[in-house]
C-alpha cells in the first residue's frame, strides 16, 4: 500500500513527505528521550530555566550600570572646579549608576575631613558591588549542583538496569543491557549540559563585574585625588 502511494505521489511530493516525517520523529526522539532519564530531569529542567533567568536578569542590570567612568567623573572635575558642589550633586542623582552614587556620597561630605570622605566613597564602592555581584554566586551554584544531579540520575538508572537484569535472571541480550545503560547516562549528560552553561554564564558575569568595578575604583581613586588639589 505505501509503495502504491508513493508511487501516486510526485517525486517532490514524496521526498518532501519523507522528510516532514523524519523531521517529526526526530523532534519527538528528543522528548522520549528526555523522558526516559526519568524524575531526575525535573529539577535539572527546572536548574536550567533558573540559570537562564539569572544571566539575562544580571546581564541587564550590568549593562543599566555600566555607564562611562570617565565621561562622569571629568564632569564632576568640572563642577568641583567651578565650585558648583549642588550642581554634581544633581548631576550624580540624574545619572544614578554606580559610579554616580559613589560620588555622590563624597560630594555630600565635603568640608569633612578627608579620610571621612575617602571611607565613605569605598564604603559605597564595596555596597554597590555588593549589588552588581548578588544573585550571581547562585549561577555558580547550579554549575557544581546540576552535574552532581545528573551523576545520582545516573546512578539510580544503573540500579534499576540491574534490577531488571536480576528480575531476567541474567538471561538479557547486549541490547537490553546497551537500552538500560543509554537511558541511565541521559541524565549525566543533561546534568553536564547545564552545568558547563552555567559556569560559562558565571564567568562571563563576573568578568563584566570585575571591568565595571575597576573602572569605578579607579574613578573613585580619581575623585579622592582632585579633593587634595591645592586650590587655584
Amino acid at each position: 500500500m505505501y509503495f502504491r502511494l508513493q508511487a501516486a505521489l510526485p517525486p517532490d511530493s514524496a521526498e518532501d513527505s519523507l522528510a516532514a516525517t523524519a523531521a517529526d520523529e526526530g523532534a519527538m526522539s528528543v522528548l522520549d528521550i528526555l523522558i526516559q532519564g526519568g524524575w531526575v530531569m525535573i529539577p535539572i529542567l527546572l536548574l536550567s530555566f533558573v540559570a537562564v533567568y539569572l544571566f539575562i536578569e544580571r546581564l541587564l542590570t550590568i549593562r543599566q550600570a555600566s555607564g562611562n567612568p570617565e565621561v562622569i567623573t571629568d564632569q564632576v572635575r568640572e563642577y568641583i572646579r567651578a565650585n558648583d558642589i549642588d550642581g554634581a550633586i544633581a548631576y550624580c542623582q540624574r545619572q544614578d549608576v554606580p559610579i554616580t552614587r559613589i560620588l555622590r556620597q563624597g560630594l555630600e561630605r565635603l568640608g569633612r575631613p578627608i579620610s571621612e570622605i575617602q571611607d565613605a566613597v569605598q564604603a559605597a564602592g564595596k555596597h554597590e558591588t555588593f549589588l552588581l555581584e548578588k544573585r550571581t554566586n547562585m549561577l555558580a551554584s547550579i554549575a557544581s549542583v546540576a552535574p552532581m544531579l545528573g551523576f545520582f540520575g545516573t546512578v539510580l538508572g544503573m540500579i534499576r538496569a540491574f534490577q531488571d537484569i536480576q528480575s531476567l535472571q541474567g538471561n538479557v541480550n547486549p541490547s537490553v543491557l546497551a537500552g538500560g545503560i543509554w537511558e541511565a547516562l541521559i541524565t549525566t549528560a543533561a546534568g553536564l549540559l547545564v552545568g558547563i552553561i552555567a559556569s560559562l554564564a558565571y564567568n562571563y558575569l563576573l568578568d563584566r563585574i570585575k571591568r565595571l568595578t575597576n573602572g569605578m575604583e579607579r574613578s573613585a581613586t580619581d575623585f579622592i585625588d582632585l579633593l587634595q588639589e591645592p586650590v587655584g
